[in-house]
């Protein structure tokens, strides 16, 4: 990099000096280069499952070694502990002489379950509720790395970015700490075990039956780095940049920074702290020009404490970050360099936004704008790629939900992989970060209450020192849909929990997903805002009770962290049709098929506690004060297959586990981004046992008017009427042919959609993602490759379901297939996947390191094969 901190004159003399002696070098390659090496270690591991405990341990017996690592986020020093000074735990696993070479070989990220297979039937390990994949067992992991002669006197960081779960970190045989939460970002000191040249590292994971809710992946399934520093550095998670005020010609910054001293012995630490403020490039990820600079600061550290400065700073006419559409998320990069005795000893590097929040009675305001949310809950996994963390498929998640309208996300339950937070911060979302599914009751046998008294503290602190510079984080959330919600015990919960959040970050407010407690118990009083799980809206067919909340806390913002929980299968329509805006679904009841266990796609049938967009839009419309939502959910998830156990899938999702939008896509769309010209028309007119039946025609449209055609025939044209958000012919007589609409806005042309029946399959049509013709040969870079059944005419057959095969020629792999179908139990690896509602999907990733051109072929009997080219590179 070319950033350059700048210091006194003194300091810049000297590092003047320095620059002309390497051949001109800037300030930021030289320290890169010798002051801080953060280091991937994704590469190069060996690995080994076991479906029983091969070496006897458990967190009991490893818990002396694990405490220590939450040292830093315990502020009671009489709970801190000491890593035990002997008695390591002797496992094979862990020693250097240790012969791995039969284990696996892999790179990280890595889910070891999501391969499966699938659990099917009754009385199996896992159930559909996780996911029916083989999450549970004992996960070895080993790697060795070397340190070279120039890395003596350093001191040396193991940082995982997620571990599922309970993991323990070994170093040359001696065990050198962990932690227990699978969804947590973790460091581990390796120096005092490290020795010159190769060094041993294996790590431990124990993943539990029955530990989640949903599908909670198994592995080391986030990166995990490498990262040498001086003794005297700039602490883990350790600067926090805040906007402290905002006007249109300038903006006051406060930073704090803290300087942590590993040596154990010797004198304090004289240390001068300089920041410098640079523009910062969303797309390329590179810090530009210098902008502004915060005042400097001295301060004292001895050996084995932190210190910690607070300085600030003026920018003038500051460019901002703020919620796209209507905002631009401009990000900044704080560059702080530590010296000592007048020599660059550190440089950390800190990207920020510079914001205000304002959380009002009738809603949020970002800037001064008040910014109605439109959000989504999501779950950490990435479909058929599990919870393997991968940029790409995160990124196309984020983007199709953002053509859809959406501006937030909810991290439904649990913090999420900081690469996620750094897409949302680029790409202009809110973000709703969140921590805990559990307190101090079980939800399953084996979930975070089993480590809650332990561990609460130090996971809700480090999980906000980690995320507090991202300014797409408006909010935090310490908890869903807890037990405790109703007693005085959950209140003083909740107000611990609470007061943690705000001693760590007092620029936020906090709440937690309440779907229990009501307006006048104690729990509601404590959380900073009230965040509704379906009760607003009214769960099923319930009356709204927004009203109850304001009348009691008039200048509380109020939204709904969770809503509607419809269920649905895209392009499945099940007749008849409920004639009201709202219905229950049941697992043998109206909407939903028991024998295909497949759920309507009319977008009406929610569970008990939910509601239909429909009802939960008139609820939003009638009370204008409510700052928003976040729908469940965004994305099909793996688990939770309500209402059918028995499949392996969500049905909530607005987009199916594939990618290919279900028909309530559309529904939000004219909603939330209603300058898209848009009409969609459901169901398909594919219905040789229907003709002469009455089969519904339901449009959404971003119009306020439309005119549906059937055959040419005009079957009548409606204008929107206050709190309708679809257009709606129920009495539609089905006969083979066309169905068209005409919507207008303002009286004018609007938009307007077309469905005909199809003629027979005939042929396979494959198409990438956005048209993108190029994939990086990385190891993270993917190619999402559809496959449409399609008629001579090059129409989508949506009742077509071939088996279709698919093969790749070229230096690539196809590391999954999927169809979107929550009832498909064939493994995700599989080369052959049967078409869903006529379409499926496979993903490519390029050969590391080659080049040249992929080619993916798609099969199926009777049907002209489809190429489709990639260039590699």
């Amino acid at each position: 990099m070319s950033a350059q901190c700048v210091a006194s004159n003194v300091i810049r003399q000297f590092l003047a000096a320095v620059v002309l002696l390497l051949g001109h070098l800037s300030v930021g390659v030289l320290a890169q280069a010798t002051i801080r090496n953060r280091i991937s270690l994704n590469a190069d591991w060996r690995f080994q499952r076991f479906t029983s405990n091969p070496d006897n341990l458990s967190y009991n017996t490893l818990k002396p070694w694990l405490m220590p690592s939450a040292n830093k986020f315990i502020n009671d020093a009489s709970r801190r502990t000491k890593l035990p000074s002997n008695d390591h735990p002797n496992v094979t696993f862990t020693q250097t002489n240790f012969d791995d070479n039969s284990w696996e070989a892999l790179s990280l990220p890595h889910d070891w379950a999501v391969k499966g297979p699938f659990y099917v039937g009754n009385n199996v390990p896992v159930g559909g509720n996780m996911g029916r994949l083989p999450i549970q067992g004992v996960g070895w992991y080993r790697r060795k790395f070397t340190l070279d002669p120039g890395d003596a006197g350093k001191s040396v960081y193991l940082e995982v970015d997620g571990a599922m779960s309970y993991a323990a970190v070994w170093i040359n045989g001696k065990i050198a700490g962990g932690w227990p939460y699978g969804y947590a970002s973790f460091r581990v000191d390796l120096t005092p075990y490290l020795q010159s040249g190769s060094n041993q590292l294996a790590i431990r994971l124990d993943q539990a039956l029955e530990s989640s809710r949903w599908y909670p992946g198994a592995g080391i399934y986030r990166n995990v780095w490498l990262t040498k520093v001086n003794p005297t550095h700039v602490d883990q998670f350790g600067t926090f940049v805040r906007t402290r005020s905002l006007s249109a010609q300038t903006a006051a910054l406060d930073l704090t920074v803290q300087v942590e001293n590993s040596a154990t012995t010797g004198a304090a630490a004289q240390v001068q702290v300089v920041t410098d403020i640079y523009s910062y490039d969303t797309v390329s990820g590179k810090v530009g020009e210098k902008i502004g600079s915060f005042s400097n600061a001295t301060v004292s550290v001895a050996p084995g404490s932190i210190g910690s400065v607070n300085v600030s700073a003026t920018l003038q006419s500051p460019k901002l970050w703020g919620p796209r559409p209507a905002q631009e998320p401009n990000m900044h990069a704080a560059i702080t360099c530590l010296y000592s005795g007048g020599q660059l000893i550190d440089r950390y590097e800190t990207p920020f936004g510079i914001r205000t929040l304002q959380y009002l009675g009738d809603g949020l305001r970002v800037n001064g704008q008040r910014v109605y949310i439109q959000g989504v809950c999501q779950h950490h996994d990435l479909g058929s790629l599990g919870a393997a963390f991968n940029v790409p498929a995160a990124r196309r998640q984020l983007e199709m939900l953002q053509d859809m309208g959406t501006n937030a996300i909810r991290t439904s339950h649990n913090p999420p992989a900081p690469e996620l937070l750094e897409l949302a911060d680029k790409m202009g979302f809110l973000v709703l970060d969140e921590i805990f599914d559990t307190w101090g009751s079980h939800k399953t046998r084996n979930d975070f209450q089993t480590i809650f008294s332990d561990w609460s503290e130090p996971d809700l602190r480090a999980f906000v020192r980690r995320d507090r510079n991202h300014p797409s984080i408006w909010a935090w959330s310490f908890g869903n849909e807890v037990a405790e919600q109703g007693g005085n015990s959950g209140a003083a919960t909740a107000e611990r929990l609470r007061n943690i959040v705000r001693q760590e970050d007092a620029t936020r407010q906090s709440t937690v997903g309440m779907n229990n407690a009501g307006p006048d118990t104690a729990f509601i009083s404590i959380v900073d805002l009230i965040g509704l799980n379906y009760q607003g809206e009214g769960k099923g067919n319930g009356a709204p009770t927004f009203e109850n909340f304001r009348g009691r806390f008039p200048n509380k913002l109020i939204f709904s962290t969770e809503s509607s929980s419809v269920v649905s299968s895209r392009d499945t329509y099940i007749f008849p049709v409920v004639n009201s805006n709202n219905a229950i679904v049941r697992a043998n009841g109206p909407g939903a098929d028991p024998t295909t266990r497949q759920v309507s796609s009319y977008d009406l049938y929610a569970m008990e506690w939910g509601a239909s967009p429909d009802k939960v839009f008139v609820a939003q419309d009638r009370y204008s004060y409510v700052a928003g939502e976040f729908v469940w959910t965004g994305w099909d998830y793996l688990g939770e297959p309500t209402p059918y156990e028995s499949s392996r899938s969500s049905y909530f999702g607005i987009i199916d586990l594939a990618g290919f939008p279900k028909d309530r896509f559309y529904l939000y769309q004219a909603r939330w981004n209603p300058t898209v010209r848009m009409a969609h028309i459901l169901p398909h007119w594919n219905w040789p046992d229907r003709v002469g039946q009455v089969t519904p025609v339901h449009v959404y449209s971003s119009g306020d008017e439309a005119e549906l055609f059937v055959n040419g025939k005009s079957q009548g044209r409606q204008k929107r009427a206050q709190y309708a958000y679809r257009f709606r012919w129920d009495q539609v007589t089905y006969q083979p042919g066309e169905v068209r609409v005409v919507a207008y806005k303002d009286g004018k042309d609007w938009a307007n959609a077309t469905v005909r029946t199809t003629g027979a399959a005939s042929q396979l049509r494959l198409s990438t993602y956005r048209d993108r013709a190029t994939v990086k040969a990385d190891g993270e870079d993917l190619s999402f490759v559809s496959v449409a059944v399609v008629d001579d005419k090059g129409d989508v057959v949506p009742t077509a379901e071939p088996n279709i095969t698919f093969s790749i020629s070229g230096p690539g792999d196809i590391v999954t297939t999927d169809n979107g179908d929550s009832t498909d139990m064939v493994a995700f690896p599989s080369k052959q996947r049967k078409a869903f509602r006529g379409l499926a999907l496979a993903i490519v990733r390029a050969k590391v390191g080659r080049s040249g051109t992929v080619t993916v072929t798609a099969t199926a009997n009777g049907l002209k094969t489809a190429e489709i080219s990639l260039k590699v590179e």
